[in-house]
This record gives C-alpha cells, structure tokens and sequence, in this order.
C-alpha cells in the first residue's frame, strides 16, 4: 500500500515525545543548559519547525530535557541542572550534548526525542545508552528555531528505541516521499576505525557481518582501511599540521579530521556567542569555561581550507558508498566512561572519540546508531553511515537489517548471560531514577 501523509498521521498520533532544551517553543526561553543565559534572554516568538511538523503530524511533545551547559560537553554532566541517569550504567556519563533527551528515550519515558549533533551530540549518547540514534545528512532537516553552535555542523536529529519509530520520525521529518525500498550492495567494514575500539572487534562486527551474509550474501561485504582512503581522497587535509595531532600515524587522516572539526566548532561558536558570554560573564563549569571563554578567530587561508577539506571529505565518502553502499563504524571508542571522570578533559579520549564522529560532522553523511546489547555490563553500538542525501535509503536498511541482527546477537548471547541482562545494582538505581527523571530532567511545555 502506498504510503500518504494521512497514513503517517494516524500512525503517529499516539506517539509522545520531548525536544532538546535548544529548540524554541513559542512563549518559553530557549534554554542552553546555563541558568545565566535563560536570566538574559526573552521568550522565543514562534516554535521550530521540526517540532511543529512533528505535532502536525499527531505527535505530542510533553517536554524539554537538559543539556550539557552551552551544550559544548561531551560527557551529558551539567553542574546547575543535574545530570541525566545513564539507564544502564548509572554510575557512568549518558553523553553528551543531548544527555536528557537520550535517557527519557532509554527509560521508556517517550517514544522518541528530538536533539541537535553537532560533533557527535544524538551519536554519542545514543551509544551511550543503548538506543537507536540517527544524525541525517546535514541540511536534509531544517535547523531554524534552535540555537546555534557550529552551523556548519549542526544537524537535527532523533532517538528512538524501536527502529520503526526511528523509520515513521524520518518519514515525517526528511522531504518528499520514500521511495522503492533498495538493499545494499555494498557493506563495508572500516577495520582501521575497529581498531580504535576499546571493545573487542569481534564483538562489534561479527552481529553486523552474519547479519550481512544471511540477508545479502557474501559478495556485498568488503573491508577498507578508510585513514588511508581519506588520506588519498582528501588532499587538503596535507595543508593541516598533522603534528598537531599525536597518535599512532596509521590513523593521521582520521585525527586531523578531528582536529579540524573541534577548531572549527570552536570559532563558530565564539562568533555567535562570545559577544555574550564576554558582556554577561556566566557562571560556568571549569572544563566548558576552558573552551569558550576566549574567543577563537581562524585565519580566512584556514577556514577556505578547512571548507576544501569538508567539499572533499563528501566526494571521497560519496564514491566509496555510491547509492547503495553502507560504512559500518564503531558509535564510540570506549565504554562510557564514570562520572566525573577525569579521562573526560584528556585531549586523548576527545581526539580519538571525535576521530569517529568528524566523519560524519565533516562530510554530512548520514549516520544510524544502533545497539547491540551489553559487554560487560556496558552498553555496545555500531554505526552505519550512507552517502549524504541517503537518509531514507539508510533507515530502510536499518528497518530491513534489524530482526536478522537481533537473531544474529541472541546467538552470540546464547552463550553467557543474556545481553539485555542488568545488575541487581544497576536495576536497583534505575528504579529509583524512574520516579524522579521528568522532575528532574524534563521542564513540561
């Protein structure tokens, strides 16, 4: 049957969900995790447009989540509001920027929520969390009626725990219809990315690569050892100081993306907001206040470059992936890590996380985060990427792949405890954070 936008309506209209604290709802205060902020600012005069197509389209939205202050963390910790309560790992970060919106997803609060990705802000904490995250391609969504950060990155994006949500809000939210449903003709599996993982490889690619085999066949599954495909593809990339990046050189490509991609952020980030934080002088946390409180200008021969690099990094990964192709990464790079942690301000976590999440933030491809249960007792993703403008061609793969990879993971489970199993410890601090998750972590709209 064909698909109508009535027929999408009435599938959504039982639908609940809530908005990153960055999108305007008309008659509130924007807010950007920082009490000095929403003090100086006045009430938004309209709603964004993505949270007005989602209710158009029968969806309700019953509130805003936290954020990590200026929403320039990584970690989901905001000192003023509290800190969302990974469901699965309490004692852990729930990552950040959307930490809010990812934990009422992942305690069953919502059906689905609404964040912005900037370095990796929906990617991040939905690996985090264990919930279906999707990033797509950059421009595909509009961004008006949130506040900015880094607009050559932000991206509006979504979390869901059922993949057909995630399916039914980009049917909603990305223009014109679906069209035929392909399969992929191409999976490929970035090794070198693998082996910036702190989880065994094993772990994460063989659910993937089973789940390749059975529904498409061998012939689609090649590996690739994407730093040196980017390194080739992206010649600008040799204007940048890869010394400025230490680390295993194998992986140069990838760290100098990352390199480029924090810069960048950080001086469009000073000219929309330093104006402000230098009149107002907010109250911040030391590890936000490091990064934003002097003002970053890149020279115009450093920006050019870095827009060559961007230019160049979607036509490298739009001929690898082609129309039917698919890159297979991991989400994240190591476990999330314990609250408070100070692993978390360590340039070495930040440069190697956001190695994975600058391919993406760079290029504007589009990226799917998907769960693949616990590893000790830690949640575990993967990540498929698509051509930018492939954003329905990768949520149809998803939808397609997604009950061949919970068979191909039951399998891998059957052999030790389940891989949906929590603690007692964990189940203990869950239930009590249920109670108290909207009150704390939510402001009703």
């Amino acid at each position: 049957m064909r698909r109508t936008a009535k027929t999408i309506c009435l599938r959504f209209i039982f639908y609940t969900f809530v908005i990153f604290y960055r999108f305007d709802i008309n008659g509130f205060v924007t807010g950007f995790g920082n009490p000095d902020w929403e003090r100086t600012h006045e009430a938004a005069s309209q709603t964004s447009p993505v949270v007005s197509a989602l209710v158009d389209g029968g969806a309700t939205c019953v509130g805003k989540t936290v954020v990590d202050e200026m929403s320039f963390g990584v970690s989901g910790e905001n000192r003023h509001y509290g800190t969302p309560t990974n469901f699965v790992s309490p004692a852990r970060i729930p990552g950040g920027s959307c930490s809010g919106a990812a934990v009422a997803v992942a305690a069953k609060l919502v059906d689905f929520s609404l964040g912005v990705d900037t370095v990796g802000g929906v990617r991040q904490p939905a690996g985090h969390c264990g919930i279906f995250g999707f990033r797509p391609s950059y421009g595909a969504v509009s961004h008006l009626g949130i506040i900015p950060i880094s607009t050559s990155f932000d991206t509006v994006g979504w979390f869901a725990m059922d993949p057909s949500v995630l399916h039914r809000v980009g049917q909603v939210l990305l223009q014109g219809q679906f069209a035929v449903q392909r399969n992929p003709r191409n999976v490929i599996i970035a090794d070198d990315c693998f082996q910036l993982s702190k989880i065994p490889i094993q772990r994460l690619t063989q659910v993937v690569i089973r789940s390749t085999e059975n529904l498409f066949g061998k012939q689609v599954l090649k590996h690739e050892k994407l730093s040196d495909y980017i390194a080739s593809r992206v010649p600008s990339l040799k204007a940048f100081d890869s010394n400025k990046s230490n680390g295993d050189p194998k992986f140069s490509s990838l760290r100098s993306l990352a390199s480029i991609m924090q810069l960048l952020r950080r001086h469009e980030f000073s000219h929309n907001h330093f104006d402000w934080i230098n009149t107002v002088k907010p109250t911040l946390d030391p590890l936000i206040s490091a990064q934003v409180q002097e003002k970053l200008e890149l020279a115009d021969k450093d920006i050019n470059n870095f827009v060559a690099v961007k230019n160049e990094l979607r036509s490298a990964l739009n001929a690898l992936l082609k129309d039917d192709g698919v890159l297979v990464i991991p989400t994240v790079c190591s476990p999330p890590p314990k609250l408070g942690s100070k692993e978390l301000s360590s340039e070495d976590y930040l440069i190697t996380e956001f190695s994975l999440t600058a391919l993406a933030s760079i290029s504007g491809c589009c990226q799917v985060v998907i769960p693949l249960g616990l590893y000790e007792n830690y949640p575990v993703s993967v990540s498929l990427m698509a051509k930018h403008g492939g954003d329905r061609f990768l949520l149809d793969t998803l939808k397609t792949m997604h009950s061949s990879l919970l068979n191909k993971l039951a399998d891998e489970a059957g052999k030790s405890k389940t891989s949906n199993d929590v603690s007692k410890e964990a189940a203990a601090e869950i239930a009590k954070e249920k109670v108290n998750t909207i009150e704390r972590f939510m402001l009703v709209v």
